[in-house]
């Protein structure tokens, strides 16, 4: 029998090579010696870098950049095969990183990671995937855009700095000093919203708020968006209000889109294919998938979905085992994952279930292998 684990980590408590090593255990526990690989996964958010690096024999390139605030710091980004780069934006732009005190979208920018995007053309690659959830930004890309060499000006031709502010005031967008390197590169944006630039669903109202946008705040950055919106229909022709996973990481989606001919992808679907996942099932038996918790939203570009819908178009059952179930869970099914199991075996605070999170999974990885090997006996 051959076992094949793909799990997402479990935050706070497991990391995905945690979850395939404590599976193995259980796995040879129930089953005796038996093959089994893992692979970390994730889904294009909080996690990606570390899981493509590892399962590609990558590695991290550091690199001093400009935070949200234009404060110096180190960021880093994955780098792997001949001309591969992964980068998630969180780690140069990313909310955790501005104060709570000092988070107001009109005062942050997304141009470090730009400066990622730039040392990695430096470095010779030319295949850049870019996961642009967690922003702290809503500066529409220019901050990233503005990195790479493009200039945003006023009605008096003055260069624009590139924050959430600054919107409002550009006029014509300069993109004769956009790195040429761009030219041959082949830019991925791993994107899993649908919200376009400006309106109800834009940008602005949708994730202002979490980033310290006041009402009267959201209101002035709309304004501003808007008329960023229509420089760009004006110039280049793309009405960005209309157009799906524009508005995510505050407008980044739009630059990335516009200025750099990205592709938007879902983020699973980016990252099983930079990991070869499909390669990965062949001759298995058995794929076990999960997360920290499994609900309605598992369905929507989640690892457990992308795990299950590749699993099952090869005909290969896949066991979910998950921190815990809430609404809808068993959604999932609909998506290959045969049966779902939580690895907490009685009611207990969160903080309990954390501290005990090795010893809880591994005993809750050996009932879910005893069922199915109930089931194997069944079938002789």
């Amino acid at each position: 029998m051959k076992l094949l684990f793909a799990s997402d980590s479990f935050k706070g408590s497991l990391t995905s090579e945690d979850t395939m090593t404590l599976l193995a255990k259980a796995a040879e526990t129930v089953f005796g010696p038996c093959e089994t690989s893992g692979v970390p996964v994730a889904d294009g958010g909080e996690g990606t870098v570390d899981a493509v690096i590892q399962a590609e024999h990558g590695k991290k390139v550091s690199v001093k950049v400009h935070g949200p605030l234009m404060e110096e710091t180190n960021a880093e980004y994955g780098v792997f095969g001949d001309n591969k780069a992964v980068i998630e934006m969180a780690a140069a732009s990313g909310l955790p990183m501005v104060p709570r005190d000092k988070r107001d979208p009109r005062n942050t920018t997304t141009y470090g990671t730009g400066e990622l995007i730039l040392d990695a053309l430096e470095k010779g690659h030319r295949d850049i995937s870019i996961a642009i959830g967690g922003s702290a930004t809503n500066d529409g890309g220019m901050g990233c855009a503005r990195a790479l060499g493009v200039r945003f000006l006023d009605e008096e031709g003055r260069e624009l700095e590139g924050f959430g502010k600054d919107l409002i005031h550009v006029r014509r967008i300069d993109l004769s000093g956009l790195d040429k390197r761009l030219a041959d590169a082949r830019i991925t944006v791993m994107c899993d919203v649908t919200n376009p630039l400006c309106g109800k669903d834009g940008a602005t109202y949708t994730f202002g708020r979490q980033k310290g946008a006041t009402p009267e705040i959201q209101d002035e950055l709309e304004k501003g968006m808007l008329n960023y919106n229509q420089v760009i229909l004006d110039q280049f022709g793309i009405d960005c209000s209309q157009v799906e996973g524009a508005g995510a990481a505050g407008g980044l989606g739009a630059a990335l889109k516009v200025f750099l001919k990205g592709h938007m992808r879902s983020g699973i679907e980016t990252v099983l294919d930079l990991i070869h996942f499909d390669e990965r099932l062949e001759g298995v038996d058995l794929v076990v998938t999960g997360e920290g918790r499994t609900d309605w939203q598992s369905c929507f570009g989640k690892v457990m979905m992308g795990v299950g819908v590749h699993a099952k178009a090869k005909g290969i059952p896949v066991a979910g085992l998950s921190g815990s179930l809430g609404k809808n869970a068993l959604d999932i099914c609909n998506y290959g994952v045969s049966s779902l199991m939580t690895t907490v075996n009685a009611p207990m605070p969160l903080e309990e279930a954390l501290e005990r999170a090795e010893e809880l999974y591994l005993e809750g990885a050996i009932r879910m292998f005893r069922f199915i090997k109930a089931g194997m006996d069944m079938r002789k």
